[in-house]
């Protein structure tokens, strides 16, 4: 007897389980069809056609600087950022993974056992009691699958920003890595210069000495060394500032060796090869990989499923439950009259009718923002891909006419140099020459170093595939 009650109470479980599946199915006229935003295209990236596209990944790679690639990859495993957005990725795929259990009836058990003994000191008697419970929301309005859809598309959201930090990490890597290169360089031209001026304030010395020149002559000399010790300290702060910086990206203490020691970066200058080429023209399907516009796009798909489960939250929410060792009465009257349960249910949302309109307004204006957000986003990508293509040709434009000054400008110092030391000029003459010479050579290194950095920011504006690296669980 007692085999088939329990029995029959493990049917009406599973009956309850089977309803509330099939109910479930109901919820699907709530959710909201996708459809993307409007948004205008440049004509001249409209008629770019796919063969146009460049090699993306891994694009410092075409450099062909082995320091650098190996500093990239110590930053993408050790960089404190991408970590942290690692863990930010993390959460929010567990989080989705709660949300998703939702979906699914939920068990639990119990099991107890008790020992009476009798007063009268006969034998004591034992007993057990096991009991398991199912519950399931059924997920009639959508609501439990459009917090499931906002979920995973909330982590998908956070796996993009996971890969824009790692992309801008990299983007970053590279320019200091070439800003350390481009400061060196210009620390030994300072210190040649600090030399030359030294050898230029001795020269105009043993000439005021023998009454060649004034006294002028000389303190002009002085100013013009000690303007350049000073500039060339302020070149030394910011060498250490940048070694400080690459020590940050590594995850690491400023002032270890591993950027700045015995053992740290060699590199010394800027890199003598050309700067990689890249094709002008991008198709615009290619901007829309950038992870930056994905997050964005993401994060549109969630607030619309947010949106559907707002609206579908002000509908009753009907909870089936059943327990082989008890069936509850609600789950009994659902069985024999589930149109007339859900009835009832029906009138109670409408005591909330202001609240339900604040809050459909709400997740609304909250979609509307991300519409909004998604449209910013990508012309935003567009615009960084026109700066760095319109910075690059400039830069090469600017390289060749800065070459033609420095040129210029030494020969000009040159030529001051002889004419002062045959007493037929001052010696501000010269000294205007040196420092326009010093101007023009450094105008020239700086040129070399913005070549550098903006074809990695034209890399990290296109955007490209996947370069963080993997999670463990994947």
């Amino acid at each position: 007897m007692e085999h088939k009650i329990f029995n029959r109470k493990l049917t009406l479980c599973a009956a309850a389980i089977a309803v509330g599946i099939v109910l479930g199915g109901c919820g699907s006229f709530m959710r909201s069809d996708f459809e993307p935003p409007a948004l205008a295209m440049p004509a001249h990236w409209q008629n770019i056609t796919v063969n146009e596209q460049v090699k993306l990944d891994p694009w410092w790679q075409q450099f062909h600087q082995p320091e650098l690639d190996k500093l990239i990859t110590q930053v993408l495993s050790t960089n404190n950022d991408l970590t942290l957005a690692t863990l930010t990725l993390q959460k929010a795929r567990l989080q989705a993974g709660l949300t998703r259990d939702d979906l699914y009836p939920q068990l639990s058990s119990n099991l107890s056992a008790s020992r009476n003994q009798s007063l009268d000191g006969g034998d004591a008697t034992k007993s057990y009691q096991a009991n398991l419970s199912v519950s399931y929301e059924v997920d009639l309005w959508g609501k439990v699958s459009a917090n499931i859809d906002q979920a995973q598309w909330a982590a998908l959201a956070s796996a993009e920003d996971r890969e824009s930090t790692a992309q801008s990490l990299v983007a970053t890597t590279a320019s200091l890595y070439w800003q350390l290169g481009y400061l060196h360089q210009r620390v030994d031209l300072s210190k040649k210069s600090i030399e030359y001026s030294q050898q230029t304030l001795a020269l105009t010395q043993r000439q005021y000495d023998s009454g060649a020149v004034t006294q002028l002559d000389v303190l002009e000399s002085k100013r013009s060394l000690a303007g350049q010790e000073a500039a060339h300290s302020q070149l030394v702060q910011q060498l250490t500032e940048t070694q400080n910086a690459l020590a940050i990206l590594l995850g690491k203490a400023p002032g270890l060796d591993e950027v700045s020691g015995e053992n740290g970066l060699e590199i010394t200058q800027l890199p003598e090869t050309a700067v990689p080429e890249i094709s002008v023209g991008v198709p615009a399907d290619l901007l829309v990989r950038r992870p930056d516009v994905k997050a964005s796009l993401y994060q549109l798909r969630s607030a619309l499923a947010s949106k559907d489960a707002t609206y579908a939250s002000y509908f009753p929410s009907l909870s089936l439950t059943g327990s082989v060792g008890e069936s509850t009465s609600e789950l009994k009257e659902l069985l024999r009259n589930p149109i007339g349960s859900l009835g009832a249910g029906l009138v109670l949302p409408f005591l909330q009718w202001n609240q339900m309109q604040i809050n459909n307004d709400i997740a609304d204006i909250d979609y509307q923002t991300a519409v909004v957000n998604y449209r910013k986003t990508l012309y935003s990508a567009f615009k960084d891909v026109d700066n760095a293509i319109s910075a690059k040709q400039q830069f090469a434009y600017q390289g060749d006419k800065l070459t033609q000054q420095f040129t210029a400008s030494a020969e000009v110092e040159a030529i001051y140099a002889s004419q002062y030391r045959y007493g037929a000029i001052g010696i501000q003459n010269w000294i205007d020459a040196q420092e326009k010479r010093r101007s023009a050579e450094a105008a020239l290194l700086e040129n070399r170093y913005n070549q550098f950095t903006v074809q990695a920011t034209l890399y990290q504006a296109l955007g490209g595939s996947d370069i963080a690296p993997p999670l463990m669980q994947e």
